[in-house]
Parts: C-alpha cells; sequence; structure tokens
C-alpha cells in the first residue's frame, strides 16, 4: 500500500492510492496477538473490508448517538490519548487538531465546529470516563475549534456541577442534566456500595442469594442503587451567545441520555435513567417555549423494556432498542414525532446490539451485538451486523379498517460485517455511519489495545 508522510500522529493510509484489494491481506483478528493491529484487512469470516482508523492506543470515537461528522461530510472527530484527532473522510488520514488533555464533546450540525471542554472526561455514555473522573468537580471551559481556520474559541464557561450534553441543531443552544441536591457520599459512592468508596467493578457485586453477580448482573445492581436515591435533578440549557442558563424540566429522577432533534432547534430527547424495566425512560419536551415532557414508549408487560434512543438524520424519528419481554422478543421501535405512528422491526437473538443505528438516508440499520452475558444472552452475537428492514404486508392485500392507527410491523434480515468474537464488550462498539452511507465507524478492543475502525459496508469483491 502507498503511504504519505505527514507531520505528528496523522495516519499513513491514503485510500485515494488504495491497491487492488486481493492485496490486502485477509485475517482474523486475535485477542493473543500483541503487536499493533492491522492497517487494513479483509474479515476473514465476513468478506468486509476494514480499516483502522487510530494510531494510537487507547483512541475512541464518539458514543453512538453523538455527531462526530462535518455538515459537508468532509471530517469526523474522534479522541487520542494525545488529544483530538479530525479524520479526513475522504483519504482516510488523521491529524492531531487539539492537543493535550481535552474531551472531545460532539460536532456542530451547522458550523462543523468541534466541541470540546478542558476537563479530560467524557460527556457522554458510561463507559467513556475515567473511572476516577468527576465531571462535576472544578470549572471547566466549553471550547470549538474551526477546522477551516485551525483556531480554537472560547464559547462558555461552566460551573461546577453543570455537565454539557448535547448542542441544537442551530448551534445557539447547549443542554444537559445536573444535580441541584447532591448527597454526602454521591452517586458514584452509590455505584460502588453503601459505604462509598468510588466506582467498583460490577462483577465484584453479589445477588441477594449470596451469588456472584456478572457484570452485566452487577451493572443492573449500580443502576438500582444510584435510581433509588431520588437525586433532585434539573434539565437545563445554556444561551450560548448570553450564556443565560433556563431550567427546563426538574424531577428526582435520574435525567440523562439528552440528545437534540438534529433538525428541530427546539425539540430536545431524554431519558428517565434507571432499570429499563422499572422506568418508563423516553421523553420528549420542547425547550423554546413551556412544554410538558411526553412519554415516547410506555411499557405495557412487566419485564419489558425500551432504550438507547436515537434521532433520525432527517429529525422525524426516535428509534430504539425494544424487547417484549426482555432478553425474550427483539425489535428496533420507530415513533414517528409529527403523527405519533409506530414502526417495530423485529429481529433475531443474535442480531441484537448494545446500541443500534441508522443510515442517513434511513434505509439501513446497524447493530454492535453483544457478549452472553448481555439482555440478548446471544449464543453467537459478538458481531457488527447490517440490518435491512423490510415491512410484513397485509395477507392478500386486505387491509383492517383500523391498520393505519396500529404498529406498522416489519423484520430485518441481517449481514455480518465485523467479527467481534475476540472483543471485550466492557468497552462498547458504538458504530455510526458515515455521511456517505459507505462506511460503520466503531471503536474496539478485538487486537488488544482501544482503537478506532471502520467497516465497509459493501462486500470486497
Amino acid at each position: 500500500m502507498k503511504s504519505l508522510a505527514v507531520s505528528g500522529l496523522a495516519l499513513t493510509l491514503v485510500l485515494a492510492t488504495q491497491p487492488a484489494l486481493a492485496e490486502i491481506p485477509v485475517l482474523q483478528a486475535a485477542p493473543s496477538q500483541t503487536q499493533a493491529p492491522p492497517r487494513e484487512w479483509i474479515d476473514k469470516t465476513t468478506g468486509h473490508h476494514i480499516v483502522r482508523i487510530s494510531d494510537e492506543a487507547g483512541s475512541s470515537s464518539n458514543y453512538f448517538n453523538v455527531n462526530s461528522y462535518t455538515p459537508d461530510g468532509k471530517w469526523m472527530a474522534y479522541s487520542s490519548p494525545s488529544g483530538i484527532m479530525a479524520l479526513d473522510l475522504k483519504t482516510f488520514t488523521s491529524k492531531l487538531v487539539v492537543p493535550g488533555r481535552v474531551s472531545l464533546m460532539f460536532v456542530g450540525r451547522k458550523t462543523g465546529a468541534i466541541y470540546y471542554t478542558t476537563a479530560a472526561v467524557a460527556t457522554q455514555g458510561h463507559d467513556a470516563a475515567p473511572r476516577d473522573a468527576d465531571p462535576r468537580r472544578g470549572p471547566r471551559v466549553i471550547m470549538s475549534f474551526d477546522i477551516n481556520s485551525g483556531k480554537s474559541t472560547k464559547i462558555a464557561d461552566l460551573d461546577p456541577g453543570y455537565m454539557v450534553a448535547t448542542i441544537n441543531a442551530d448551534e445557539t443552544l447547549f443542554a444537559g442534566a445536573r444535580e441541584t441536591e447532591r448527597p454526602a457520599d454521591g452517586p458514584r459512592a452509590a455505584l460502588g456500595g453503601p459505604n462509598g468508596g468510588g466506582m467498583k467493578d460490577p462483577a465484584q457485586e453479589v445477588l441477594p442469594d449470596g451469588r456472584k453477580a456478572t457484570y452485566a448482573e452487577g451493572r443492573e445492581i449500580q443502576i438500582n442503587r444510584r435510581l433509588m436515591q431520588k437525586i433532585p435533578m434539573e434539565i437545563f440549557t445554556i444561551d450560548i451567545k448570553t450564556g443565560a442558563k433556563k431550567t427546563i424540566t426538574a424531577s428526582t429522577d435520574w435525567l440523562n441520555h439528552l440528545q437534540f432533534s438534529p433538525t428541530d432547534p427546539g425539540l430536545l430527547l431524554y431519558c428517565h435513567e434507571g432499570n429499563w424495566h422499572i422506568v418508563d425512560r423516553m421523553w420528549l419536551v420542547r425547550v423554546d417555549r413551556p412544554d410538558t415532557p411526553k412519554l415516547v414508549h410506555k411499557r405495557t408487560m412487566n419485564m419489558e423494556i425500551a432504550g438507547h434512543e436515537w434521532w433520525s438524520h432527517d429529525g422525524g424519528t426516535v428509534w430504539y432498542d425494544l424487547q417484549t419481554p426482555r432478553g425474550e422478543d427483539f425489535w428496533v421501535a420507530g415513533y414517528e414525532v409529527a403523527t405519533g405512528k409506530r414502526t417495530w422491526y423485529h429481529l433475531d437473538r443474535n442480531w441484537w446490539g448494545v446500541h443500534f443505528n441508522s443510515s442517513p438516508d434511513g434505509s439501513v440499520f446497524s447493530s454492535d451485538g453483544g457478549d452472553p452475558e448481555m439482555a440478548a444472552h446471544a449464543p453467537d452475537g459478538k458481531y457488527i451486523y447490517l440490518l435491512k428492514p423490510h415491512m410484513i404486508p397485509d395477507v392478500a392485500g386486505i387491509h383492517a379498517a383500523n391498520s393505519a392507527d396500529l404498529i406498522q410491523a416489519g423484520a430485518f434480515e441481517a449481514e455480518k460485517l465485523v467479527d467481534l468474537n475476540p472483543h471485550n464488550y466492557r468497552s462498547e462498539p458504538n458504530a455510526s455511519f458515515t455521511p456517505d452511507g459507505k462506511w460503520l465507524v466503531f471503536r474496539s478492543n478485538m487486537w488488544g489495545p482501544g482503537h478506532v475502525y471502520a467497516v465497509e459496508i459493501n462486500k470486497a469483491k
């Protein structure tokens, strides 16, 4: 493969000079390997072309529902131990744009600015922040980096206790959730146990009958421990121009997973965090006028769960993981915001993923798989999948009188893209489609250290 010498930490891969696919090795990831992962290979199991994007071990792409792409489709931002990297999506070369201990937040959908804070903690995803980091402590600054000018600009000061999770479509508002009262032990101490002591490995938790919990069960115990604290919280916005703060809604529910609509600057999606089978999770609220939050999905059976929600790229639909009940029957469900119409796509247990996602044009979906301990208990689920939807037609074209008012049911066909059997799912892959819909970007430890990768959706020929 030809390469291009570039300064700093830029990658040497240049897809514009890509050789014939026959020259790319056919490999299977092996967890015992200690050398640097290959730059690119054809997955032996799936036949798909995979590229390693990152140079540095410990690099990471954003959480699955956080925008990382500039609106012109030219750049993607991701994190590395040296700072924030910008990936040229045409050549697949990366460059270090913001060095140092900074925390990547998101990319603006209007300007393409890369937003970050001066604190070295992540703002999205439960597996992203260092275990000893507490983002509530100390003042921080939100900055933005302009790729065209190469300059950073201070955007806002963040007082202790404030965490910004999302930016709206026209980049006029930040939104976040915060504790308005904090118990003496704090939620991180609660995650570690009733006597405090900070974060605890979930696999060290014990079940009520005295048996040692699995990692997944331990997380449920810790999440429930935090939920039962009923800490007063609020969702707030910050006017980016004036710095004015506004409370949108407040409660003792655990408020989390905030996502502004990608197209409507005043519409915010958020969740009531907790054990999914005991909370009504997903809510919509307008922030541009007084509004009562609206529940997106109401559970109707015991152990039904719905969550890991995300927006369609056109802002028209909220999609989410639905199980009826948990671990038995699997769907990707959609709620159309304008009409309230619902679409459910059925999928096999092995195709379930920790996170799903949808392509920019909405024609296909992805799943990043899961290990046997997780909700689906999939015996063969450690893959990144491409999910192709189709609707279930009415028999003989005969329609029920109220068919338009019912859930529209469909199903997926799945194609394996990446064999993740060597991957440890304590770090979640968090796959996202590139703006052209041709690649899925994900993070993985399948070769040992964490790196950022991309898999080409069309199979190598």
